[in-house]
């Protein structure tokens, strides 16, 4: 009997010890490849991005680079042995090719290299973005008319819908890898069929199909029975603050002041592209941002140098996030405003806003080349004319070198002021933006640095004082901080003439191209960054990060991400006021807060910065109407797992071989076990109590 249990033992360790070499055999023929997916998104009528199959391994296809027109033929007209992952650079990665590769039932993967050479332009986005929510409810932009697109380098892409998977190596180490691995084993296309061929297996199964009213309705229901989500709204926050601190008031004396008279400044925060966590958006919305950041720092300053008390008109810097889809963050701000009692929340113990409130609103639009820069409007006016004069008036005085234009039309750039003028089309808004669209690399991951041209100057004077008319430093005057320092100065000083009853500014300080410098540089290379750390007192180790903070406006609605953060703490500190004498154990309480100031010595500032909600109003009305097209319907769709990984998978004859191999094993474990076990009587012999020997007696 022992010795019966002891072969089954053995029996059961040598299962075992196999099954731990089997798992580790099995990691071995993989390699992971590390990329960004394209995921999927939706809205009230569409899902648009990118899903693997529901199969455990995901979708899986042999590795073929493209290289010219004749590869994409050799992958459409019946190749040897499919599916493929087709391997595409930026060039070939056309709308045209794109689809039809989509379109092909050889193709199950799409792998994007990052190879720039010959790439002349790369924008997923549409033509004409947001063309459904402009002003007048009908797209004023059309695809088909060049003269009137916005985008005119966009492919649509990012509106299509796509059942394969497809990701990005923005890392050259991994497109290496999977273009040396197609080099070895796949570059040969003659008899591929009867050879082992390197294969890549995507999983990025997306939960959401349908639409967004499907997808949350699903989520309603299954959430009661197991907490799952399907999809989520995109949702986000706002930033503002005012160049004058608002009077605090009791929750109970919260009432609308219609005296109280407000210049709404406006820039977006949030950038997008096709690729999860990549994309800066260094010209589409950062440089638009930069010039809002940078003109609220100097107005403010231009006030206390020039002494204007008169605060009967108040300045609001606010920046919009969610933008990118359909205008969330301002559609929300208008939402809010037209409650009467929403926006601020009771929190800011500050009185709430309507839009009868606003005297006018500037929005800061793309400003692809600071050089030409026009101000639209959809209405001729006073305001309008005015605003003309000054931004003339000091573009010449100042020598700012800008070809300054302005444009009633139709037609307007897609920014934020498209909301206000959907609500009331004789709404006073103004926008300042490229005369002519430049920027061959919206809303994609190429949208960096080398996009905007920027080069760190890393100068070591105070950022936080402003510049002289004709100072630039060490910078060029081609420079973009030398360029969006002009453009902020244009800014405001239109608002300054307002604020001041139209009494020009003869002072020699235009706004300061160092804070540009510093600011670009902590949302395009890093946030551990000198800007970053003059504003807060870091806690513990953590003193920012070695990479830029994301601007894609994301799904969380508890928690605020790392851009929407800084931006809150950069606009704070630019419109606030240095309390001089009061210590760091006396300034804790909001509105005071202690940075560590652009010397590190230490200040206390009165702030009047705040957050507010960044969510469509779709998602809080009750049963709202999903085909009304009133209210941005975009949602996220959850997943598992994004991973990537490639094999070597085995020909036909191998795999044949194979199954033979393991065909005749099992036979003869099937013969091996019969015979021991009609055997078994004479191989396992029970020993009885006789032939124990006893042990000796001492």
């Amino acid at each position: 009997m022992k010795t019966k249990l002891a072969v089954i033992s053995l029996t059961l360790l040598g299962a075992f010890l196999s099954s731990v070499f089997c798992d580790r055999t099995k990691e071995n023929m993989y390699e992971d490849v590390y990329g960004s997916m394209c995921f999927r998104r939706l809205n009230a009528t569409h899902q648009t991005g990118c899903s693997s199959n529901g199969k455990s391994r995901g979708s899986v296809g042999v590795l073929h680079l493209i290289s010219s027109d004749s590869d994409i033929n050799f992958l459409l007209n019946k190749p040897p042995a499919p599916p493929y992952a087709a391997i595409v650079t930026p060039k070939h990665f056309t709308r045209e090719n794109i689809l039809k590769l989509r379109d092909s039932t050889f193709i199950s993967a799409i792998v994007l290299i990052n190879d720039t050479q010959k790439v002349e332009s790369f924008s997923q986005e549409s033509k004409c973005p947001n063309e459904f929510f402009t002003h007048s409810q009908q797209p004023t932009c059309d695809i088909l008319k060049p003269e009137t697109t916005w985008n005119p380098f966009g492919t649509g892409l990012l509106q299509e819908n796509f059942e394969i998977p497809i990701i990005f190596l923005s890392n050259r180490n991994e497109s290496e890898k999977v273009i040396k691995c197609f080099n070895d084993f796949n570059k040969d296309f003659t008899n591929q069929k009867q050879r082992s061929l390197c294969s890549i297996e995507i999983n990025s199964f997306m939960s959401a199909a349908g639409n967004s009213e499907i997808c949350m309705r699903r989520t309603e229901i299954f959430k009661l029975l197991n907490q799952i989500h399907y999809c989520d709204p995109l949702q986000g926050k706002n930033v503002y603050a005012t160049l004058f601190p608002r009077e605090i008031v009791s929750p109970k004396n919260r009432t609308i002041d219609e005296s109280e008279k407000i210049i709404l400044v406006t820039a977006r925060l949030d950038t997008t592209s096709m690729f999860d966590g990549l994309g800066l958006g260094a010209m589409d919305s950062l440089a638009s941002a930069a010039t809002l950041i940078t003109s609220g720092h100097y107005l403010k300053k231009l006030i206390s140098l020039e002494k204007l008390n008169d605060k009967k008109i108040n300045v609001m810097f606010m920046i919009f996030n969610g933008e990118s889809y359909d205008y969330i963050g301002s559609q929300r701000f208008v939402y809010d405003l037209k409650k009467g009692d929403a926006f601020p929340s009771p929190s800011s113990y500050t009185k709430p806003l309507n839009l009868s409130n606003i005297m006018l609103m500037i929005d800061i639009g793309n400003l692809d080349s600071f050089t030409d820069i026009t101000m639209y409007q959809l209405k001729d006016s006073d305001f309008g004319n005015n605003l003309i004069s000054s931004f003339q008036y000091y573009n010449d005085k100042l020598k700012l070198n800008i070809n300054f234009t302005s444009k009633t039309t139709n037609n307007l750039p897609p920014v934020s002021a498209q909301t206000f003028l959907r609500e009331n089309s004789s709404f006073p808004a103004f926008i300042v933006a490229t005369t002519k669209p430049e920027n061959k690399f919206y809303h994609s991951v190429y949208d960096d640095m080398n996009n905007l041209n920027f080069t760190y100057f890393n100068l070591s004077a105070d950022f936080d004082q402003l510049d002289s008319i004709g100072d630039s430093h060490s910078f060029t005057v081609t420079s973009v901080q030398i360029k969006i320092r002009n453009a902020a100065t244009l800014v405001a000083l239109g608002i300054y003439d307002i604020l001041n009853k139209g009494q020009k500014y003869n002072g020699t300080y235009v706004a300061s191209s160092q804070l540009v410098d510093e600011y670009l540089y902590c949302y395009l290379i890093a946030s551990k960054c000198r800007l970053f750390s003059s504003i807060f007192e870091f806690q513990g180790s953590f003193h920012g990060n070695d990479f830029p903070p994301q601007r894609y406006i994301s799904v969380q609605a508890t928690v605020t991400l790392e851009a929407t953060w800084w931006a809150y703490r950069v606009l704070g500190f630019v419109l606030s006021e240095n309390i001089k004498g009061k210590t760091k154990d006396n300034c804790t309480v909001l509105p005071d807060y202690w940075i560590p100031g652009s010397n590190m010595t230490g200040e206390c500032r009165l702030t009047t910065q705040n957050f507010s909600l960044a969510l469509s109003p779709a998602f809080e009305e009750v049963d709202y109407n999903f085909k009304s097209n009133r209210y941005s319907t975009w949602t996220e769709s959850t997943w598992n797992e994004l991973s990537a990984r490639i094999f070597l998978r085995p020909s036909p004859t191998h795999e044949s071989l194979t199954f033979s191999i393991g065909f005749v094993v099992m036979i003869l474990s099937f013969v091996i076990v019969y015979i021991v076990n009609s055997k078994s009587d004479v191989l396992f012999t029970e020993m009885t109590v006789e032939h124990v020997s006893l042990p000796a007696q001492c």
